[in-house]
Parts: C-alpha cells; sequence; structure tokens
C-alpha cells in the first residue's frame, strides 16, 4: 500500500485522484485550503508559510502537486492587457507553491522505500504553442515545469524520481465542461504513471495516457 500526498482535492482532477487511490487501497493525504472533510488545510498563497503548515504530515510515498489556479480573467491575461497582481498570484500558487510543497514534504519522502513527485503540469505550456491567451497561466505552467526539471536534476542522486504530467484538457470548473478528457481517466493515468516510475524517467513530461511529451 502506498501512501499518497495530493495537494487540491476538494473538486476536479484533484478530487478524482484521492477517490482513485483509495479505490486502489492506498492511503490519501488531501489538503485543501479550509481542511475541509479531514483534509490537511494548505493555503498555496505564501509559499514561506506552507512548511509550517505541513508540519504534522505522516510519512509519505508519493507526492502528487495538482493544486492550481487559472487567474486572472481571460480577457486580463494578454500581453497588452494583464492584470499584475492575478498574475503574480497565479506564479506563486501554480509555479514557486509546488516547489515549495516538495521542499516540506521531502523529509517525509526520504522515509519512504519508493518516493516519487509527480506534478500536473498543463499543455498549455508547451513552447510550441504561439498563443497570446491566457498568458498568465501559461507562463506559469512553462516555469513550472523547469522548476521540476531542476528538482529532478539535484533529487536524482537521492533515487527520488520527479515528473511532470499533461492532463489535456479536462471536464472540470477549471477546463469546463466542454472539454475532451474525463477526470477519472486522468486519475487512473497519473496513478498508473506513478505506479511505474523509476528514476530513469526522472525529469520527463508524460502525457497522462503514459507517452512522453515535448517540453
Amino acid at each position: 500500500m502506498t501512501t499518497y500526498l495530493i495537494t487540491g482535492v476538494n473538486r476536479g482532477i484533484g478530487a478524482a485522484l484521492a477517490a482513485g487511490a483509495a479505490a486502489r487501497g492506498h492511503t490519501v493525504i488531501g489538503t485543501t485550503r479550509d481542511g475541509r472533510d479531514g483534509t490537511v488545510p494548505l493555503a498555496l498563497d505564501d509559499p514561506a508559510r506552507i512548511a509550517a503548515q505541513l508540519t504534522n504530515v505522516p510519512p509519505v510515498d508519493v507526492l502528487i502537486n495538482n493544486a492550481g489556479v487559472i487567474r486572472p480573467d481571460a480577457d486580463q491575461q494578454t500581453p497588452l492587457n494583464m492584470d499584475w497582481d492575478g498574475f503574480a498570484h497565479t506564479l506563486t500558487v501554480n509555479t514557486i507553491a509546488p516547489l515549495a510543497v516538495a521542499q516540506a514534504v521531502l523529509p517525509r519522502l526520504r522515509e519512504s522505500s519508493a518516493p516519487k513527485i509527480l506534478t500536473v503540469s498543463s499543455q498549455m505550456a508547451w513552447m510550441g504553442y504561439r498563443k497570446p491567451t491566457q498568458i498568465a497561466y501559461r507562463a506559469s505552467k512553462s516555469a513550472l515545469n523547469k522548476v521540476m526539471q531542476g528538482l529532478a536534476t539535484m533529487l536524482e542522486p537521492a533515487g527520488i524520481p520527479v515528473v511532470l504530467v499533461d492532463p489535456g484538457w479536462v471536464r472540470t470548473d477549471m477546463g469546463g465542461m466542454d472539454a475532451e478528457e474525463d477526470p477519472g481517466e486522468f486519475a487512473a493515468g497519473i496513478l498508473d504513471i506513478s505506479a511505474g516510475l523509476t528514476l530513469a524517467e526522472t525529469g520527463k513530461f508524460f502525457r497522462f495516457s503514459g507517452e512522453e511529451r515535448e517540453f
């Protein structure tokens, strides 16, 4: 049995991940901003406070950084019309906080015989897209990829693989109901990736279906 720490389990992808892991017989430690339903309260908008919020987390085998935001409003995150506070908040939650969570949980991961870190990125992080829309979100996920790639490099000697996963366009409050992918199918995919993940794959970016994809 594996112990998962999954951030942002109150809805969408996070809720599907928690349900999917539990259905497979694993132990799930979930986080939400308000600590509802027995979850760990974790606010991600102040990275300096993240370690203190995770002080009492027990030993963990797998960390899945899932929580994220897609602010500001679409018409206020273009290169010529940017809500700067919203942009900064998005970078904090989507890029900086996952690294702070990984740092905070690392001592508990080191107690596992098979520690792993997986982070939910986005197809919108791909540098091959020349699009001016939702720039704050796209930039935050591109930066997240680079941050996690660096973390993978530093943790490789310790035998801790770190990978990123592209969920595709998922039917959630964030993705909308017209999206192509079911959150349950994504959850199954990332849990399968987690189960088979080895150090040889560290630093890579995967589609939720398991294929490696370009950064």
